[in-house]
């Protein structure tokens, strides 16, 4: 499934809940439908408007010779290297620097990006002149815990969109060997990464852009057993999606397929395990509350063609399995996901 790229980088916006990045780079202006374009693209604009605003610093702890006596003596160190008869000595000492880990991270993956095999020019050309910006900072081998690591707060919390950017390409970027350049893998081909991705996508839409209660449900199974255990087993159920207002309830179950539907005997059928599913959040969630017993349910499928809407009832429930689709301009996805719960 081909989503263009600049649908790609909106549907980022809205599932890591950061909206206000949207803007930061015109991505209707680049050319390009490579992915590590669209992420160098946003890396070299980020990254200026950050230099320019003031790369965070802390305290970093550093030993070193030093003339006289700076911060904590390190007395072994100084005599072992017999350094006093000319006056100096080792230290340990704080200094207000740079060189700090997400610093570190961001210069480093810029680098990386600067060695990524057919990157675009023109962008690779703006990466480079804010990589020679950057103050004496180390680069390092990057790994996915350091992420979590960082500790952002009020004063510095503006490197939390930046810093998801670094860790979506250093996840994709893979180094060739023999050639000593990096290669970066379209991670929209990962039905499982695209599958949360549009699932969190759609949830912060509507909680974003609707006033509309959202969250994800955890619905009980109305099955009784006088043995404990036997409750136990049962699998959990938990909806993707729960929309409510004050009189009307919405279950929305987001699925990323190639293919939204199964061929049998050479007819295409909706997926019935997706249906199942759909089915059980109904029929368990329902209690003696009017907006349960008429609770609506939505399969929801991205398309880049051949959009899709069937529509039933089930006793009092509205039941639809549809298409949203991808492959059209970003206001036109935007009304046609507000009308789904209109």
């Amino acid at each position: 499934m081909q989503i263009p790229i600049q649908n790609i980088y909106y549907l980022l916006c809205y599932a890591w809940n950061k909206l206000e990045e949207k803007d930061i780079v015109n991505v209707n202006e680049i050319d390009s439908t490579e992915l590590v374009d669209l992420f160098a693209k946003v890396l070299a604009n980020s990254c200026s408007r950050l230099l320019k605003q003031g790369l965070d610093r802390y305290y970093v702890e550093h030993e070193d010779v030093v003339m006289g006596i700076k911060g904590k003596l390190n007395f072994t160190a100084t005599i072992k290297q017999n350094i006093l008869p000319l006056s100096k000595t080792v230290c340990i000492y704080d200094e207000f620097d740079y060189n700090i880990l997400h610093n570190q991270i961001l210069k480093t993956t810029i680098e990386k990006l600067l060695r990524t095999k057919n990157l675009d020019a023109t962008i690779k050309d703006e990466l480079r002149k804010v990589y020679l910006k950057f103050p004496p900072i180390s680069e390092i081998v990057i790994r996915k815990a350091m992420f979590n690591q960082i500790r952002l707060h009020r004063n510095n919390y503006h490197y939390d969109f930046i810093l998801k950017v670094c860790q979506i390409v250093n996840e994709n970027l893979f180094i060739d060997e023999s050639k000593g350049n990096y290669k970066f893998k379209d991670f929209t081909r990962d039905e499982k990464a695209m599958a949360r991705l549009f699932e969190a996508f759609v949830r912060n839409f509507y909680k974003i852009e609707t006033s509309l209660s959202v969250s994800s449900d955890y619905i009980e199974w109305q099955f009784e057993s006088d043995n404990v255990e036997d409750i136990e087993m049962l699998p959990i159920m938990r909806t993707d999606i729960t929309l409510r207002s004050e009189n009307r309830k919405i279950i929305i179950d987001t699925k990323y397929y190639k293919e939204a539907f199964q061929t049998r005997y050479d007819k295409q059928k909706i997926n019935s395990s997706n249906l199942y599913q759909l089915f059980s959040y109904l029929n368990n969630q329902v209690t003696d509350s009017e907006i349960t017993r008429n609770c609506e349910g939505i399969l929801l499928y991205p398309s880049i063609r051949d959009d899709f809407v069937y529509s039933y009832k089930y006793k009092n429930h509205k039941i639809r399995v549809m298409s949203i689709n991808l492959n059209q301009n970003w206001q036109k996805i935007e009304t046609d996901l507000l009308n789904i719960v209109a």
